[in-house]
């Protein structure tokens, strides 16, 4: 008996013994693991609501940037159950894009981003689809003149026609925000489609509407919320808008690519259309297997391509507008230097590099307005360390342009409207590294050169022919610049005196 208790006895140790030193592998050899592959840091998730509760859905990019200054430049947070890394401030941006380019190249394509584009087209898609349709739609809108002098003549005939509308309210206060965005609209229409359209024509008036809607809408908690639970989709009446909205624009646009097939030409290419007909007429054999150019992706790039090319361009005229009528002082400024250096003829894009002071002014409505706070979020593509954090294949990634636009380590005045920020003390303009508005690496807006020159051409032509000023019995100070918050950050509902300057 009792060798029996002792034998059991010296099991017992032995047993827990053996237990004690798994345990104590287990645990090394997962502080080992935690120390290789160390995760960004970041707030506590609650089940199932993650990180909901303590961020304002309202303003998602300042909730993350406030967040960034306690977790640091590369942390996480979980929108419901999405595990989100975050990259805040400019260097962590610019390191991730520029130099990780590869590894965080990839789209993340939300249920929303889904619903919008079957994962055909260019802005929602990876793999060979991206690839293809990006590498033609660059090479196509260069052939069409993309910054370049052919582009320009379309924009300045534009915006005579802008110019036109303004003068109809001869002086009188009213809301331009739907002239500027038919405006914009009319540069990409002209070269999808090969004319440009009137700013009372049906057709245009209810795409760019729609449009309008949708990107606002985008942004909205309740989207935010569908793209965490999916299932809640028809019962959330936002995104009932949002298909209502795409399905109207998308029969829209493939009646229109209906009429351009009719009546193609072989060896004539009026637009981009017709481009990606002929392109997909002369694939032949095994290349036209698979191939990339169908309709699905004719129909999704064109409908990315267009609702791109009004949106942050409309938006940053009305915003640059705006400034004007705030800061009077600055608005001399600029005019003066016009008048100056280009007296009454049409301004041109060669007098930019004269017009330090009206390039910089520009600029700088761009970085203030922070068209769109958050980029459009990534993916990545394969298992990345990146600053010390292991972030695995297929993370979603925020790279928080906010963040970058205004950061105190590298602009002055970050939150003020200080044109200075692109200029040298002699007054020269200066390219400034940090300026992301188009966001950048592989992901960076395919348009850039084509919104630089409708900015630019736009804009100093309004300026030469009208003085902006507030509403009569509304001062400078009472002009409201919080933004109204959608998937990019627009001006509140206002209006403006565009007052004759001849």
């Amino acid at each position: 008996m009792l060798e029996f208790v002792f034998l059991s006895s010296t099991s017992t140790y032995l047993l827990w013994a053996v237990v004690s030193l798994l345990v104590l592998q287990l645990l090394y050899s997962s502080f080992s693991s935690q120390d290789e592959k160390k995760e960004p840091p970041g707030p506590r998730p609650l089940h199932l609501l993650g990180n909901l509760l303590q961020l304002d859905l309202k303003r998602l990019d300042r909730s993350l940037f406030n967040l960034s200054k306690k977790y640091g430049p590369v942390f996480t947070v979980y929108i419901g159950y999405k595990k989100v890394v975050v990259l805040a401030g400019y260097s962590a941006v610019k390191q991730a894009l520029l130099h990780h380019a590869e590894e965080f190249g990839d789209r993340e394509v939300t249920p929303l981003f889904y619903d919008f584009s079957k994962g055909h087209g260019i802005l929602f898609s990876n793999g060979e689809t991206w690839k293809e349709m990006r590498r033609f739609a660059l090479a196509t809108l260069k052939d069409f003149g993309m910054g370049k002098r052919l582009s320009e003549g379309k924009i300045i005939e534009e915006c005579h026609y802008l110019i036109e509308e303004f003068e109809q309210h001869k002086g009188k206060a009213f809301n331009n925000t739907q002239a500027i965005k038919y405006a914009s609209s009319n540069i990409i229409y002209a070269i999808m489609f090969g004319k440009r359209f009137g700013y009372k024509d049906p057709i245009l008036r209810a795409m760019v509407d729609r449009d309008d809607e949708s990107i606002h809408l985008t942004g909205s908690p309740s989207i935010m919320l569908y793209n965490v639970f999916p299932w809640l989709g028809p019962f959330i009446s936002n995104w009932r808008k949002l298909m209502e909205n795409v399905e109207a624009n998308r029969v829209e646009i493939l009646n229109k690519i209906e009429d351009l097939k009719n009546t193609l030409i072989p060896d004539m290419c009026r637009c981009f259309v017709d481009a990606f007909l002929h392109h997909k007429q002369n694939l032949e054999g095994p290349k036209s297997k698979n191939s990339q150019y169908n309709d699905d992706n004719l129909v999704y790039t064109v409908m990315n391509l267009l609702a791109a090319g009004t949106e942050t361009t409309g938006n940053t005229i009305q915003w640059c507008l705006l400034f004007m009528a705030k800061y009077p002082d600055v608005q001399d400024q600029v005019q003066e230097e016009i008048d100056r250096v280009v007296g009454s003829r049409q301004v041109q894009v060669e007098d930019r590099k004269n017009l330090p002071y009206t390039d910089a002014v520009i600029h700088e409505s761009q970085r203030l307005a922070n068209i769109v706070p958050m980029s459009i979020p990534h993916k990545t593509s394969r298992d990345v360390t990146f600053q010390g954090y292991f972030i695995k294949k297929g993370t979603t990634v925020f790279p928080l342009l906010t963040s970058v636009l205004y950061d105190e380590g590298v602009w002055e005045r970050p939150q003020t409207f200080n044109p200075s920020h692109f200029l040298d003390a002699k007054g020269k303009f200066i390219r400034r590294d940090a300026f992301m508005a188009f966001s950048a690496g592989r992901r960076v807006c395919l348009g850039e050169s084509l919104a630089r020159m409708e900015l630019f051409l736009f804009l100093t032509s309004l300026l030469q022919h009208f003085r902006f000023t507030p509403p009569p019995g509304v001062t400078e100070d009472e002009l409201e610049l919080t933004p109204v918050v959608g998937f990019t950050l627009t001006p509140s509902p206002h209006q403006l005196c565009a007052v004759s300057r001849q």
